[in-house]
């Protein structure tokens, strides 16, 4: 069972996701549907992804993230913020090539008072599989490390 929670809260068109504990792969169905829920906003403005309360996040989740900043740039042409306070975690995402398509912060920033927790969803075993496919292929599509990186297990998912 996960150890982490991914709240979520709306003020005045800024959309903001708080990222707390260990965030895994039981999480993204509920992530992925609020991205949609957050591109389908007719207010929609900006995006703050809060990590400062973060251990950690998998590969399914950072790619999640990456395609919450292409739909961002798609729709509002900005780069959506991350906030990351521990060295670990930024190291990570510029690793990844985030600092590439968001703008990270070391400050943490004022959340909503409101934050909920995002709802569990309960799917079937192909479609996380499917969700797992296409945020790792997003990651490929940010550079060449990360298409070397996740390579083997792109095609695995893919022969599966």
């Amino acid at each position: 069972m996960s150890t982490g929670k991914i709240q979520f809260a709306e003020q005045n068109g800024t959309f903001v996701l708080k990222f707390v504990g260990e965030i895994r792969l039981t999480l993204c169905s509920a992530l992925d549907a609020t991205i949609e829920k957050i591109f389908s906003s007719r207010n929609f403005s900006s995006i703050v992804i809060d990590l400062t309360e973060s251990r950690s996040i998998d590969s399914t989740t950072l790619g999640l993230l990456a395609k919450l900043s292409i739909l961002s740039r798609q729709k509002v042409g900005m780069l959506p913020t991350l906030v990351t306070t521990h060295e670990d975690i930024t190291r990570l995402l510029q690793s990844m090539g985030f600092d590439q398509v968001f703008n990270i912060v070391d400050q943490p920033l004022p959340s909503p008072e409101q934050l909920a927790d995002l709802p569990t969803q309960d799917q079937s075993e192909e479609i996380v599989k499917g969700k797992v496919l296409e945020a790792h292929r997003i990651l490929m599509s940010l550079n060449e490390s990360n298409r070397e990186a996740f390579r083997d297990l792109v095609t695995a998912l893919e022969r599966s």
